[in-house]
């Protein structure tokens, strides 16, 4: 009769991790790739720019008396137009799938918010809503295959006989 020895127990997933490394700069550029491979895969910079212009929005009509052009019910929509933008943006953040509609509602709100909050948050905050709510929309989520040969590419015809007098 044969023993044989235990089989070699499998290892957890603590003991599969790399170790932490004790390098803060590594630690940090290890945070900074897994941020930028995250970032990659939504619309980051659209949500950055319709945040901000919805920011500029919201906070515009908060101003002090004298720095503002009207006051009252075009500051309670500014207020409101601000809340949705930096809404969309959030959308647009956590639901990359939903950025077609979360795009258009940022670039509807951001024209409305012309007439309706002090200039669209004196121009700024409008553009950036209009250029943030673009880019969402436009945005893809990974790159399109390349295609091979290039632009001028020459395509061989079929092997045809030329001239070989049979018929």
């Amino acid at each position: 009769m044969t023993i044989d020895p235990p089989p070699e127990p499998t290892p957890g997933p603590e003991e599969l991790a790399p170790a932490p490394s004790a390098d803060p700069v590594a630690r940090t550029h290890g945070a900074r790739a897994a941020f930028r491979r995250w970032r990659r895969t939504r619309p980051f910079w659209a949500t950055v720019w319709t945040a901000l212009g919805g920011f500029v929005i919201f906070f515009l009509p908060m101003a002090p008396l004298g720095k503002i052009l009207q006051v009252g019910v075009g500051g309670i929509a500014g207020m409101a137009g601000g809340v949705v933008l930096m809404a969309m943006a959030l959308l647009m953040l956590l639901l990359p799938g939903q950025r077609h509609t979360a795009g258009v509602i940022a670039v509807i709100a951001g024209v409305a918010s012309f007439p309706l909050s002090n200039l669209g948050g004196l121009f700024v905050g409008m553009v950036l809503s209009v250029l943030g709510g673009s880019m969402a929309f436009a945005w893809l989520p990974e790159k399109p295959a390349k295609r091979r040969g290039g632009l001028f590419r020459r395509t061989r015809p079929a092997d045809v006989s030329v001239g070989s007098g049979t018929q």
